[in-house]
């Protein structure tokens, strides 16, 4: 949405026609799970260890920043600080950053802070699914928009 939240202290605006035309109509509600969680802005880079944001809800992997702090608890706290906000506003859908390790829907980094990417989501976007709300990168907008009008018709 243009704020400037990511680690490095950019930001990652996405000016697509159908999120203008949402945001206009009101139907936008944003939030950065690692700011909610705390992280400043700018912030050391953090990857997934082994496997996805499944594997981190599961305690079976930890999200580090690229010094070898362990920050799992905190993409945890944030991810469930977005839930919760899905659930005050009835979001049924969500618009997230690719590759994120909190917001990536199908691709994250590997782990290795190489730029290597994987398949797999983060661990915002692995919560917000398993509580039923369908997550997409902004690379899907079109197919997020068609999932909202079924889900008003």
């Amino acid at each position: 949405m243009g704020e400037k939240v990511k680690y490095h202290g950019g930001h990652a605006l996405c000016d697509h026609p159908i999120l203008r035309r949402w945001r206009n109509e009101g139907r936008l509600v944003w939030i950065c799970p690692e700011t909610s969680a705390g992280f400043p802005t700018p912030r050391p880079p953090a990857e997934i260890m082994s496997g996805s944001g499944d594997d981190v809800l599961k305690a079976t992997s930890n999200v580090l920043e690229d010094n070898g702090r362990d920050v799992t608890e905190g993409y945890v706290a944030g991810a469930q600080a977005a839930l919760r906000t899905a659930r005050t506003h009835g979001i049924r859908l969500a618009i997230l950053k690719e590759e994120s390790p909190s917001c990536g829907s199908e691709v994250i980094y590997d782990g290795s802070f190489s730029g290597k990417r994987k398949k797999g989501r983060g661990v915002t976007a692995a919560l917000l699914e398993q509580n039923g709300i369908r997550v997409f990168s902004e690379d899907r907008i079109e197919d997020a928009e068609i999932l909202l009008k079924k889900l008003e018709s």
